[in-house]
């Protein structure tokens, strides 16, 4: 392969992937498509509903090629099957006759799913965000039971200063620079100073993206979906997610988040002043997930308002807002 070619390959790995070929490697796996596939929103991978003649549509997942290893996959795979073997309410990749989760066609890594049906939660219930605390509890006392020997390890120079190289190598306008390199220096030398005070932390198998695009209420009760970022970290990089509204409205709701969670697993309370540490990493990584993906067409599409003048003189207001932020007293929890 040339080299202009691998340029084009990295830059859309995902080009190749028309209707036809998604049905191809579809029924590769021994299932017969009706023809009817239905492209879902995704867009680190690739996420389609494809009809099955005769039976239920299946989800077919394509992974991005060169962002996991097969090792990696497989562990996040494994995971899944272990949190559903204890009960929890996760949905995991089918197997096929071999046993396999992983599967192949082509040059395309795919896992295929059940569709299951769903809402999301409404974090503004308090029934809704009780149930969720509880499963993270439950999920969280099977995680610390083993470690991942393959996936990522949390850290702030995997998630703060990797991003911030990537943002200022790739996409950063050469006249917000200077700016951007201050402020950002300076918010992460606060962000390791919180992280260098805090002793004993433990980190565990996290589901590591818990927002609530990734849950779903099925009769009432929350169903975790997407383990494709699961990674060694504290636990409180699960429970921060679940948190909204003003100081005041995230400390009543982690007091509710911590009495539910606490029926099932123990938590570390030196934990509650990393929180807006990882609210800080949080929004350097999401900025920098875009900059890496900014040459696919699928991120200019759906995210136009990323890389304009207006996106980045905001974002470098908002980290100084955030070195504010990073001074401010933890969450009160004793309300």
């Amino acid at each position: 392969m040339h080299n202009e070619d691998k340029i084009a390959q990295f830059l859309t790995p995902f080009a190749s992937l028309s209707p036809d070929a998604v049905i191809q490697a579809v029924e590769s796996q021994g299932y017969l498509s009706d023809g009817r596939i239905l492209a879902l929103n995704s867009y680190e991978n690739r996420v389609y509903q494809v009809g099955i003649e005769d039976d239920f549509p299946l989800i077919a997942k394509f992974y991005r090629p060169d962002r996991w290893t097969d090792a990696q996959i497989q562990e996040e795979h494994d995971f899944c099957y272990e949190l559903l073997d204890a009960e929890l309410p996760v949905i995991c990749p089918m197997k096929n006759a071999k046993g396999e989760t992983l599967r192949h066609s082509n040059k395309h890594r795919i896992a295929l799913f059940e569709r299951k049906g769903g809402r999301a939660p409404d974090m503004g219930q308090t029934e809704h965000l009780k149930a969720l605390a509880q499963q993270l509890g439950r999920m969280h006392a099977v995680s610390k039971q083993r470690t991942f020997k393959h996936r990522p390890t949390f850290s702030v120079e995997r998630f703060g200063i990797e991003s911030k190289e990537a943002i200022e190598q790739t996409v950063l306008p050469a006249h917000y620079l200077d700016a951007y390199q201050a402020i950002s220096a300076q918010v992460l030398n606060k962000v390791q100073s919180i992280f260098d005070q805090s002793d004993n932390l433990t980190l565990i198998r996290t589901h590591g993206d818990c927002h609530m695009g990734n849950v779903l209420l099925r009769d009432e009760q929350p169903f975790f979906v997407d383990f494709d970022d699961t990674l060694m970290a504290p636990a409180t990089w699960d429970l921060w997610m679940l948190l909204s509204g003003d100081r005041q409205e995230q400390s009543a709701q982690f007091k509710i988040i911590l009495d539910e969670y606490e029926l099932f697993n123990d938590w570390n309370y030196q934990e509650l002043k990393l929180i807006e540490s990882f609210r800080t990493l949080r929004l350097f990584y999401f900025t920098a997930w875009l900059a890496r993906r900014w040459q696919d067409p699928a991120f200019q599409q759906h995210f136009p308002w990323f890389n304009t003048e207006r996106f980045w003189s905001e974002h470098i207001q908002t980290l100084k807002e955030q070195l504010f932020q990073l001074d401010e007293p933890p969450l009160s929890i004793l309300l």
